[in-house]
């Protein structure tokens, strides 16, 4: 009785801790696991129907010539309607006039392969193992398999104890496999599912019993009919079983044949029903979602039907007021006309402008090819030729970059337009047009026409302006222009590394330091206008270590702070070329020097140690000191605020404090993949920030309360950028970043890839001319002002000063 313990034991576990959901993708259950379920009602249809599947399978085998041998629970599915399946594998079956190797092996090893075969079955019909019970019952069946072993897993002994109570008397005293011992088996089962058992100790002596013929009473009782039946197929002569033909024909299944015909014909109509009301559901969910996509598309052809009419009749009133201004009649035709490779809507004369939905109706299409260049259809005088060309460079631009700048249309036109001024209707705006108007002056970024009383004459809409100007903006320069080439003694000295460049607060002069230790002041007129061999610098200050920033006092013009490699911050008087002030807290090289705006006596400085310094420059000690975790890179105050700080980190994120209390960050940006080794502010809300993860990421600081933010609002990518630093700088929209490919990139604020791009030329350091060396990168860039202005330097020293045009 050890045995029976043991296999009472391993019942126990099975019944309490698998659960009986089967496979929850395919809603299959082992039919093992539907026997052994706790408390099961034998309902006399569903087992005769259960069991007539399986005497059929037997059949269908049989009449092949094939023993089946494994007629085991263990080795059937069951589907959510008793639908029976057998589970194939490498040792279930055996030829009739022998055994297989298998078989001998089964015999040779103490049935280790058939339990190994019957346990693979298993696992994969049932989900409710976990990996690592699965793993251990592998690898138990690696080795020699003991099937008494106390120690084995619980699973392998039911497997085990069923692979005995299947066994065959003549398969025990090692006799061949035969038909007759598929119908023994077969009467197993049926005692199975005719039988119910309390407790797990009595289902193990029970079944032990029934080796012997020895049946229990309550099944005697209950299921005389079945009990007599399963009698007669355990039979211990096998000559005395009846053959599968027999059974299949015999009353005790054909007397309820109509009524598993019913139970059939019901399972199979409940299937029917069920794959009906499925597809019923499909259908139901792909038309509400192709319905929700037609109101999306149609509110969305309306919300460009009313952007169109919009700009339509802005650019009717700028004709109709600029005809007189240009010279032209007032009937003329229009200056210049598109036409997009894009389907042309015509609209219902009833529809109105309010954004509602219109009714559509397509139009001929003008290109079958998205793809191609936009067409330009007007005036062929020698006079609009330019502007022909222009017009074809910014089409070929806009369908070369078009997905991200119709992405870029749809996020702008759904975010609600925060309002910077009165608001000008249409009468006012179309007055001011029609009373003062001036012609376009070159430099200008967005405005064709523009009101002497501010924006009136340039907002051309509520709803369409955002996405207007920055497309305006964006399309309004097409390559760089190099006004001038700064030609210096020192260009090829190895340690000529420009680091930081800032222009002086009126923008007369500009500075730059690196690591020849040298602070230089140039006077931008000079550069421009004069092309002499050699430019000096107005003022040239040394220091004693290489320096890494510098930053202008915006409003005491001749005072200009630097960090150096030291950890030294100073303050220089450029008047008297002297150090006004100098402050050594730091313990490790500072990366970053800024001066507030608003309040020009503060001071702010970032370093490798992970601190970041506030200053007061009529005070010889910070104020202040914020310490992070990992090296601080960049340093930036807000243009209206000296109360709030930006720090860019070396953790790879940007953080955002208010200084009323530095110990903790007001917001956190996350994103960026490396370091930060850049934030410059975009405008008092909006912060852009470069990290050597070859992106910059622009960040909203108005409208998350969060202290976490992980969603920027754009993301610029196109330039090269893993472990340099590269400079940053920004103005009046245009973000400019060098590139480890030795270019100047451009982006604007709206939209993800860049607006123009510049490449250097290398210096060879031999020569001393012009050569592609793959080495040299951008070092730093800084605008001149809100001007289009850019100072550019790569990794040679090489100044140049560049122009949008």
């Amino acid at each position: 009785m050890d045995d029976e313990g043991e296999g009472d034991d391993c019942l126990q576990f099975y019944s309490e801790e698998i659960n009986f959901d089967g496979d929850q993708n395919t809603g299959e259950v082992s039919l093992r696991e539907w026997l052994d379920q706790p408390k099961r009602q034998v309902d006399l249809v569903e087992s005769l129907h259960i069991f007539r599947q399986v005497v059929e399978t037997v059949n269908l085998a049989h009449s092949q010539r094939v023993v089946v041998n494994n007629i085991r629970p263990s080795c059937f599915v069951m589907s959510t309607f008793n639908c029976v399946s057998f589970i194939e594998s490498a040792s279930c079956s055996s030829s009739a006039s022998g055994t297989s190797s298998g078989e001998e092996d089964v015999r040779r090893d103490g049935a280790a392969s058939d339990l190994q075969a019957a346990t693979t079955t298993y696992l994969s019909s049932t989900t409710d193992l976990s990996s690592t019970e699965e793993l251990e019952v592998k690898r138990e069946l690696d080795v020699a398999i003991d099937v008494r072993d106390s120690r084995d897993f619980p699973l392998k002994k039911i497997l085990s104890m069923e692979f005995t109570w299947y066994r065959s008397p003549e398969e025990a005293e090692g006799g061949k496999s035969t038909f007759a011992s598929d119908i023994y088996k077969l009467g197993v089962l049926l005692f199975e599912l005719f039988c119910t058992f309390d407790t797990s100790a009595e289902k193990v002596g029970i079944m032990s019993n029934l080796r012997h013929r020895l049946l229990p009473p309550q099944m005697l009782f209950k299921w005389p009919k079945e009990a007599s039946f399963c009698l007669r197929l355990l039979h211990p002569q096998p000559s005395s079983r009846p053959a599968i033909s027999e059974l299949l024909q015999s009353e005790f299944l054909n007397e309820r044949k109509g009524s598993l015909g019913e139970r059939e014909a019901a399972i199979k109509l409940t299937e029917g029903i069920e794959e009906q009301e499925l597809l019923l559901a499909f259908l139901q969910l792909l038309q509400r979602r192709k319905l929700e996509a037609a109101d999306n598309l149609h509110d969305t052809i309306g919300m460009l039907s009313t952007d169109i009419e919009e700009v339509d009749n802005q650019m009717s009133i700028m004709m109709k007021n600029g005809c007189s201004f240009l010279g032209l009649e007032k009937d003329h035709e229009p200056v210049h006309k598109i036409e997009c490779p894009m389907l042309h809507y015509e609209m219902n004369e009833e529809s109105s402008s309010s954004g509602s939905r219109k009714r559509i109706r397509l139009g001929p299409l003008d290109c079958a090819d998205d793809n191609k260049e936009m067409r330009f259809d007007g005036p062929t005088s020698e006079a609009n030729h330019d502007i022909q060309e222009k017009v074809r460079s910014k089409g070929s631009r806009i369908m070369k970059n078009f997905q991200n700048l119709e992405v870029s249309y749809f996020s702008s036109r759904c975010v609600p337009i925060k309002p910077t001024g009165k608001f000008t209707s249409r009468k006012l705006l179309a007055s001011n047009l029609s009373g003062r108007s001036t012609i376009k002056t070159e430099g200008s970024s967005v405005d064709y026409l523009a009101s002497k009383e501010g924006n009136c004459g340039r907002r051309m809409g509520e709803r369409v302006n955002p996405f207007f100007e920055d497309l305006c903006k964006y399309l309004s320069f097409s390559k760089f222009k190099v006004h001038a080439e700064l030609k210096q003694s020192e260009l090829l000295n190895s340690s000529s590394l420009i680091c930081s460049l800032a222009f002086d607060r009126d923008k007369e002069f500009f500075a730059t330091a690196g690591l020849n230790r040298k602070i230089k002041v140039f006077e931008f007129d000079a550069i421009i206008n004069q092309e002499p061999d050699v430019h000096y610098p107005v003022i040239e200050m040394a220091s004693k270590s290489k320096l890494s920033n510098i930053c202008w006092n915006g409003y005491i013009k001749h005072q200009i702070a630097s960090s150096d490699f030291e950890g030294v911050v100073q303050v220089w008087d450029v008047t008297s070329c002297k150090v006004f002030l100098e402050m050594r807290e730091h313990e490790k090289r500072v990366w970053s020097v800024n001066y507030s705006l608003v309040d020009p006596t503060k001071l702010v400085s970032g370093s490798d140690d992970g601190t970041v310094k506030l200053w007061k420059i009529n005070q010889g000690r910070s104020t202040g000191t914020i310490r992070t975790k990992a090296n601080v890179c960049s340093v930036e105050f807000p243009p209206d605020s000296s109360g709030t700080l930006a720090i860019g980190s070396a953790d790879h994120n940007v953080y955002y404090y208010d200084l009323r209390n530095i110990s903790l960050p007001l917001r956190t940006f996350v994103g960026h993949a490396k370091t930060v080794s850049y934030v410059k502010f975009v405008d008092s809300s909006t912060l852009v920030s470069s990290s050597t993860d070859n992106s910059l990421k622009l960040w909203d600081l108005s409208v998350s309360t969060s202290r976490v933010v992980d969603n920027p609002i754009q993301t610029f990518t196109g330039h090269t950028n893993v472990k340099n630093f590269v400079g940053l700088s920004s103005s009046n929209g245009y973000i400019a970043t060098g590139s480890e490919t030795n270019e100047v990139f451009v982006y604007q604020k709206a939209f993800p890839m860049p607006v123009l791009s510049y490449k250097f030329g290398s210096i060879d350091l031999m020569s001393g001319f012009e050569a592609d060396d793959a080495n040299q990168f951008i070092s730093c860039v800084c605008w001149r002002g809100q001007s289009t202005d850019l100072i550019a330097t790569n990794s040679n020293g090489n100044i140049k000063i560049l122009g949008m045009v």
